[in-house]
């Protein structure tokens, strides 16, 4: 499946803003689940590219005059390898990702949810189940929390989106003593109101990542294509960024992926 990517995001200030820095980790890496034929950032500045920590392609764009917008934009053309998941493991241990965060911080309501579902013998049927029963538990509400809502804060809501899904079902994975990471990326859906920025859940089993989707209750990224990993949102979003000055901001952002036509 060929994918076509267009990401924008605009920034508005009710003031003018002195100075800025935006961290991107905007641009996807060939993979045996996902390669890239064309990608592209449009930026109002040219952006120092390096590395992060996790192996994520960053890129700092640092505004060091005054500013009142700011706008980024992503896009390409991705083939995406149905029967094949993301293997790359990186430079780091797998046991990193066992490290709690304040966003994935265990509370006993959460660690009581994921013993329930536990299976020593079958970990990954467990978490399967673990996966369906925690989308019943909480269903996909837009607007139902903001992006710094805790997973324990969400769990205790009873619903959310998939960034909530997805941090819960970390904190399931690492009381369990299951590495398990963040994945930042897109979702390709034939609805089109569905949208197109995506999060989803990688564990460590048997010596290899396995995906789960919990808002979609899937393990088959077959329509998913990966920008990054880290603990949790904040090692792994799109867009992250600081400023000085600018006062209220007004963040608007559009993601389409589209299929392409066989042959394209």
């Amino acid at each position: 499946m060929k994918l076509n990517i267009e990401h924008n995001t605009h920034y508005t200030y009710a003031q003018q803003v002195q100075r800025s820095t935006q961290y991107l980790r905007l641009t996807p890496q060939d993979s045996e689940h996902q390669r890239i034929i064309s990608w592209q950032l449009t930026l109002p500045e040219e952006a120092v590219c390096t590395t992060d920590a996790f192996g994520n392609v960053l890129h700092v764009l640092t505004l060091d005059h005054p500013h009142q917008a700011i706008t980024i934009q992503a896009h390409g053309v991705v083939e995406i390898e149905d029967s094949a998941e993301d293997q790359v493991t990186g430079h780091l241990s797998p046991l990193v990702f066992l490290r709690h965060s304040p966003l994935t911080q265990p509370d006993s309501a959460i660690q009581a949810f994921a013993l329930r579902y536990h299976q020593p013998q079958a970990v990954l049927d467990g978490l399967e189940n673990l996966m369906g029963e925690l989308l019943l538990k909480m269903p996909y509400s837009p607007g139902s929390t903001s992006v710094t809502d805790s997973a324990a804060q969400a769990f205790a809501t009873g619903t959310g989106v998939c960034q909530d899904h997805t941090h819960v079902f970390l904190v399931c994975c690492r009381s369990l003593n299951i590495p398990a990471r963040y994945v930042s990326g897109y979702l390709y859906s034939e609805d089109s109101t569905h949208v197109a920025t995506h999060a989803w859940a990688e564990a460590w089993i048997d010596e290899r990542w396995h995906s789960f989707d919990v808002t979609n209750n899937t393990r088959l990224p077959n329509q998913h294509l990966k920008l990054a990993v880290g603990i949790d949102y904040l090692d792994a979003c799109p867009v992250r960024g600081m400023r000085l000055g600018g006062g209220c901001e007004n963040m608007q952002t559009m993601a389409e992926v589209q299929m392409m036509p066989t042959g394209q």
